[in-house]
C-alpha cells in the first residue's frame, strides 16, 4: 500500500537535483502570484518610483556635495541598496501569510524536498526585486542618475545586489516563520530593518551623527553595500573615510552576505522544521 507517509521521506530523502526541481517549481508557483494578483507588482512598481522622484527632489538640494557633485547621483545607489534591503519585508509577509492561510501544511503533505519551501521563496524573490531593480533604474535615469563606468562594473553592481536580495531573503524567511500573523510580520519588519537602512550613509554622511553612532554606520551592511555601488558606478562618494569598509565595501559587502546567510538560513530551516505539524 502507498500513502502520502511512505512517499515523502523517499522525496524527502531524494537527490540534491530533484530539492532542487521542486525548488524551482515553488519558486514558479510565487512567481504566477504575480500577474494574478496585478496589485502586487502595480503598487511596487509604484512605490518605487514614488521614492526615486520624492527622495530626488525633496532631498535634492538639502545637501552640497564637496566639489559639486550631484546628490541624485549620489543618492541613487542608496536607494537601490535600502529597496534591496527592505525586500526582506517581501519575503517575510509572503511566508506569514502562506502559513495563515494553511498553504505550507499542503506542502508538507505532498512528496517534495522539504527545502523546496524555502529555497523556492528566497528564489522568487529574487527575481521578483529583480524586476523591482530595473524600474528603479529607469526612475534614476529619468531624474539624471547615470552609470560612469561602463556595462561590467554595472552589471557587477547588479549582481551583487541580487545577491545581497537572496541574502536578506534568509532574514525574511526566518522573520516570517516567527511571527503569527501577517500583521504582526509587516511591524517586525520595519521595526528591524529601519533602524539598518536609516543608521547608514544612504541619505546623509556619516560624519554627522553622533560619535558613537558612526562606527555603526559605516559597519552597517546598508552602508557597505551603498559605497560598494557608488563605487563600481562611479558616483560621488564624497564622505567616505579612511576606514576598512569605507575604502573595501565590495569585500565587506560580500562578507556581509556570507555573514546574513549562515546565521539566518540554518535558523530558518531550524524554525520550519520546528513548525508544528
Amino acid at each position: 500500500m502507498t500513502t502520502a507517509s511512505t512517499v515523502r521521506p523517499a522525496a524527502a530523502g531524494g537527490t540534491l537535483s530533484s530539492a532542487a526541481r521542486d525548488g524551482l517549481i515553488i519558486m514558479w508557483r510565487n512567481l504566477k502570484r504575480i500577474p494574478r494578483i496585478p496589485e502586487l507588482a502595480i503598487f511596487a512598481i509604484l512605490q518605487s518610483i514614488m521614492f526615486v522622484l520624492l527622495f530626488a527632489f525633496v532631498f535634492g538640494g538639502a545637501i552640497p556635495l564637496p566639489g559639486g557633485g550631484s546628490y541624485r547621483e549620489f543618492l541613487m545607489p542608496g536607494i537601490f541598496a535600502q529597496t534591496i534591503v527592505f525586500a526582506a519585508g517581501t519575503t517575510s509577509i509572503g511566508m506569514a501569510d502562506d502559513i495563515g492561510k494553511g498553504i505550507i501544511d499542503r506542502f508538507r503533505s505532498l512528496p517534495m524536498a522539504r527545502s523546496a519551501v524555502l529555497s523556492g521563496r528566497s528564489l522568487s524573490d529574487v527575481v521578483y526585486n529583480g524586476g523591482i531593480l530595473v524600474v528603479l533604474m529607469l526612475s534614476g535615469l529619468a531624474v539624471g542618475w547615470t552609470v560612469r563606468t561602463g556595462i561590467g562594473p554595472l552589471l557587477a553592481g547588479v549582481g551583487l545586489l541580487l545577491l545581497f536580495a537572496f541574502a536578506m531573503s534568509w532574514v525574511g524567511i526566518y522573520l516570517g516563520l516567527s511571527v503569527p500573523s501577517v500583521e504582526v510580520a509587516q511591524q517586525a519588519v520595519f521595526t528591524v530593518l529601519f533602524p539598518i537602512t536609516f543608521v547608514s550613509n544612504v541619505f546623509v554622511p556619516p560624519q554627522t551623527l553622533p560619535s558613537w553612532l558612526q562606527f555603526v554606520a559605516e559597519w552597517n551592511p546598508t552602508s557597505t553595500l551603498t559605497g560598494a555601488l557608488r563605487q563600481l558606478w562611479g558616483n560621488p562618494n564624497p564622505f567616505a573615510t579612511d576606514s576598512f569598509p569605507s575604502q573595501n565595501p565590495v569585500l565587506v559587502t560580500l562578507v556581509w552576505v556570507v555573514v546574513i546567510i549562515a546565521v539566518f538560513g540554518p535558523l530558518g530551516v531550524r524554525r520550519y522544521r520546528s513548525m508544528s505539524r
